[in-house]
This record gives C-alpha cells, structure tokens and sequence, in this order.
C-alpha cells in the first residue's frame, strides 16, 4: 500500500480504536436513584438561582388576578420539597417554620434552599431495593415509591417552569437563559 492508502487508514481506524479501548463506567446499581440525585442536583441549582433572581418588591406579582403570587410559588415549592422528599426517602420531615407568601425575600429563598439542602440530605442513601413500597404522600393518598419519584421529579421540572415564566413576565432571563459564562 501506498503511504497516503496507510495514513487514510490509520487516520480512519484510530477514532475507533481509541473509543474500544475507552472503559466504559459500570452500569449503577440504582439508576433510578441516581438519576433522581441528577435531578435534584440541577433543580437546586436552577430553582434556587430563579428564586434568588426575582426582586424583592416582585414577590407579589402575578400574571392575572386569580393566580398565585411568586411568593406564594416559593412557599409551595419548599413545602413540596419537604412532602415529596420525606416520603420517597423515608425519613421525617423537619420542623419548618410557618411561611407565607408575604413573608421577606429572604426568608422565602432560605426556606427553598433548606428545602433542597433536606431533600439532598434524606436522599443520599435512596436506592432502588423498595421501587413498589407504597407511600404515602397526601393524607390518605398512597404511591408507589416509584410513582412519587416520578411525581417530584416532574414537580421540580413543572415548578422551575412557573418560575422562569414570571422572571420572564418581569423582564428578567431565567437562569437557564442565561448566556454562559
């Protein structure tokens, strides 16, 4: 062969190559878990970054008379984070101060940053053993472990959108929107 046929091919074959002898990482043992760990992780992040980013006198703002207010939103996401997280995980939820949606800014942005920091915390230890328990997450209403995963997982993603609509009724750029830095 010639040297040009010789370099084509190598050339061609050594993407290949490389990639076989990559090791590929070991399949998780609790994907589900993990995936939801995933989750967790961006939705801190993102819903507590949103939250962080509307300003103070925009707490009350909302989009038409009969919806709720962002302070009302921030209340009900870390409400939901405790529900959902405790139940799924298992261990009990913490005493929670009492919040409404009039309360300050801050308090509003530490109660959802608790919540998430409760949510990372009870579920470190989440595996996959026991998908078909049943919880319970609404007084008399029960799950599948699995089921409420599911359903927080989608909360995260139903409320981050609610909040990127109001910054954006407000001028503001979600932080997903943000350009990159």
């Amino acid at each position: 062969m010639n040297r040009v046929a010789c370099s084509l091919l190598v050339l061609t074959l050594a993407p290949a190559l490389t990639i076989a002898q990559t090791p590929s990482p070991a399949p998780s043992a609790n994907p589900v878990a993990d995936a939801l760990r995933q989750s967790l992780a961006r939705s801190t992040k993102i819903m507590t970054a949103a939250a962080e980013a509307m300003p103070p006198e925009k707490f009350s703002f909302k989009p038409t008379a009969p919806q709720n207010s962002y302070g009302h939103l921030i209340v009900h996401i870390s409400e939901s984070n405790i529900r959902f997280c405790s139940a799924v995980s298992g261990v009990a939820a913490p005493e929670q101060p009492k919040l409404t949606e009039t309360d300050s800014k801050d308090k509003l942005v530490a109660a959802v940053r608790s919540s998430f920091d409760f949510c990372a915390s009870s579920l470190a230890k989440l595996d996959d053993a026991h998908l078909g328990d049943s919880v319970e997450l609404f007084a008399g209403r029960s799950f599948s472990r699995a089921a409420a995963i599911l359903m927080l997982s989608g909360s995260w993603a139903d409320h981050y959108t609610e909040q990127a609509l109001y910054l954006r009724l407000n001028n503001i750029l979600p932080p997903t929107a943000q350009p990159a830095k």
